[in-house]
């Protein structure tokens, strides 16, 4: 390839340093900056050719003086980030990644789920804190917890991790139930649902959909109000989705019997969030936006960005947004 193209990474971190972004220096020069500085990010981008990027707003205070840019690579699916209308205007092509994270993300559905459902962290704490070594008996259940066979998985947003969320969620015994969130989403191997009918049906509620205003606190006290009294609700969504204040009354006040997230409405976490009052992890377990992240699903995140550079300097139209 004749042309050295200037590749700058906007934020490294994200992505771990046990993933190798090797694969980039084929198109030329790469430079990695560790995080977003917002007083910096249009300095580091002023001669960049493509930028590859997470979360950093793509706008015109962003880009303005990157006379020389002609891709933007997103190492996420999601693309609120980036101002189309001045992209497009600019001629920049703007890529994403799709479908490298649904493995991981609905394995980790399944870990937060079983953490809460089977009380997890009240019997390893039993044990551990040497309880279990002076017990009069060889078992403990002072914690009740029930089996997933016989019971009904809702699931809001049917793309391709809700599917397959239900598709283990049946090979556990349960009876899966959907909302799409968009209308757009059908299938004859599950019963479709109104949202309501989800909430008042299900043990189990799941939610993997987009935030879009109408997915926007789609769960409120309204909503919880409506659940089952002792219902697990998982939020492998986006953290918008559910009102946190709604929720933590919900729990605080047992009205559902516990929750299970890996997103929130702001991250890193407010300090403040009212979450935080709820120190018990057999009733809500948070995990940092991790769904996403196992090592296998970071490495196809990488090597789905470095394709989509291949293919645009190729000519080729692959993952492109606008």
């Amino acid at each position: 390839m004749e042309e050295r193209l200037k590749i700058v990474v906007m934020e490294r971190n994200t992505l771990g340093s046990d993933v190798t972004l090797d694969g980039l220096g084929e198109f030329g020069e790469v430079v990695c900056y560790p995080l977003s500085d917002p007083e910096a990010n249009a300095e580091r981008i002023k001669d960049a050719d493509i930028i590859i990027v997470n979360k950093i707003p793509m706008n015109a205070q962003t880009l303005d003086g990157a006379k020389n840019l002609k891709l933007i690579c997103l190492t996420a699916t999601g693309t609120n980030n980036v101002d189309f209308a001045y992209t497009n205007a600019r001629g920049i092509t703007v890529c994403n990644v799709k479908g490298y994270s649904t493995d991981s993300v609905v394995q980790h559905t399944f870990a937060l789920l079983f953490y809460v459902y089977e009380k997890l962290a009240y019997y390893d704490s039993f044990v551990k804190s040497g309880a279990y070594a002076v017990n009069d008996v060889f078992s403990h259940f002072t914690k009740p917890f029930h089996e997933l066979a016989g019971k009904t998985w809702g699931i809001i947003g049917l793309g391709a991790i809700g599917t397959k969320v239900g598709e283990i969620a049946e090979a556990f015994g349960c009876k899966v139930v959907y909302y799409s969130t968009s209308g757009a989403h059908h299938t004859d191997r599950f019963s479709e649902r109104s949202l309501t009918e989800l909430l008042a049906e299900s043990d189990i509620v799941s939610i993997h959909c987009p935030l879009t205003p109408a997915t926007e606190k789609l769960i409120s006290r309204e909503q919880l109000s409506a659940m089952k009294k002792d219902a697990i609700l998982l939020n492998l969504g986006r953290g918008p989705i559910v009102d946190e204040d709604a929720l933590a009354w919900a729990l605080q006040n047992d009205v559902i019997g516990g929750a299970g997230l890996d997103v929130l409405v702001k991250e890193p976490m407010d300090p403040k969030n009212p979450l935080l009052a709820i120190p018990d992890s057999t009733k809500l377990v948070i995990t940092p936006h991790i769904a996403w992240a196992t090592v296998e699903a970071r490495t196809r995140c990488v090597e789905e960005t470095v394709a989509n550079v291949r293919a645009f300097l190729a000519g080729e139209q692959r993952n492109v947004v606008r």
